[in-house]
C-alpha cells in the first residue's frame, strides 16, 4: 500500500471506538416504538403487539443533531460553517464511550462530569493520527466552551433535539424523571445564544407543553 498503513490502522481504530456509542443509551425515547416482530421472544411474550418504548442512543442522537444542523443552519443568529458544525455534534458525544452519559438533570452526576470525560477524551481523540486528534480534540473543546458561532449554533442544535422528541411524544422522559418547566426553560435558553428564531418557536412549545399539563410548573 502506498499509504501510511499504520495512520489508517489508527483511523479504522477510532472509527471501531465510536461505534460503541450504538450501545449508549440516553433518556430521550425516540418517535416510533420498537416492534421485535419475527423473533421468537416477540412470538411468545409479545402476542398482542403492543409496541416496545425505546430511548435514543448517542449515535442516533449525534446523527440527528448533525441533519438537524444542515436543515436549520439557515436560523442562525451567524453565518456558520455548517460542515464544521456537524463534524462538532458527531463527535460531541464520543466522550461518554468511556464517561457514560450524564443525564442533563442529574445534579450529583454533574458533579463529576467535566473530570470523566476530559479523561475520555484524551484516550479516545488520542487513538487518532496526532493532525486528526488536533482536529477532533479541538471541535469537541469548542462545543464545550461555546464561544464561537458554530459552537453555540451546535449547542443549540443539542437543546432542541431532545426537547422536540419529548414534546411530541406527551412529555414520556419529562414525565417519568419528574422535570418540571422551570428545569427545561432554563436549559433551553442556550438555544437563544444559537438561534434567538428557534428559540422563540421551541419556547412556545414549552408553553403549550405547560398548559396542556405535560410539563408542569
Amino acid at each position: 500500500m502506498s499509504r501510511d498503513t499504520e495512520r489508517m490502522k489508527r483511523q479504522l481504530e477510532f472509527l471501531l471506538e465510536l461505534d460503541k456509542m450504538k450501545n449508549l443509551y440516553r433518556q430521550t425515547y425516540i418517535l416510533r416504538d420498537d416492534l421485535p416482530e419475527g423473533s421468537k421472544e416477540f412470538e411468545e411474550n409479545f402476542r398482542e403487539r403492543k409496541p416496545l418504548p425505546r430511548r435514543e442512543n448517542d449515535a442516533e442522537h449525534s446523527f440527528s443533531l448533525a441533519i438537524a444542523a444542515a436543515v436549520l443552519a439557515e436560523y442562525s443568529n451567524e453565518p456558520v460553517d455548517v460542515v464544521r458544525v456537524m463534524k462538532m455534534v458527531l463527535v460531541h458525544d464520543a466522550v461518554e464511550v468511556d464517561a457514560g452519559d450524564t443525564y442533563c438533570y442529574d445534579k450529583e452526576g454533574y458533579k463529576t462530569k467535566r473530570e470523566r470525560e476530559l479523561k475520555a477524551a484524551e484516550r479516545i481523540f488520542g487513538i487518532l493520527p496526532p493532525d486528526q486528534q488536533a482536529e477532533y480534540r479541538g471541535l469537541w473543546d469548542e462545543f464545550e466552551e461555546n464561544t464561537t458561532p458554530e459552537a453555540r449554533f451546535a449547542n443549540a442544535m443539542d437543546r432542541i433535539q431532545p426537547m422536540l422528541l419529548n414534546y411530541t411524544r406527551d412529555g414520556i422522559s419529562w414525565k417519568e424523571h419528574g422535570v418540571h418547566f422551570g428545569m427545561v426553560a432554563e436549559r433551553s435558553m442556550k438555544i437563544k445564544d444559537g438561534s434567538e428564531e428557534l428559540w422563540e418557536y421551541f419556547y412556545s412549545l414549552l408553553e403549550d407543553a405547560n398548559k396542556k399539563g405535560v410539563l408542569p410548573n
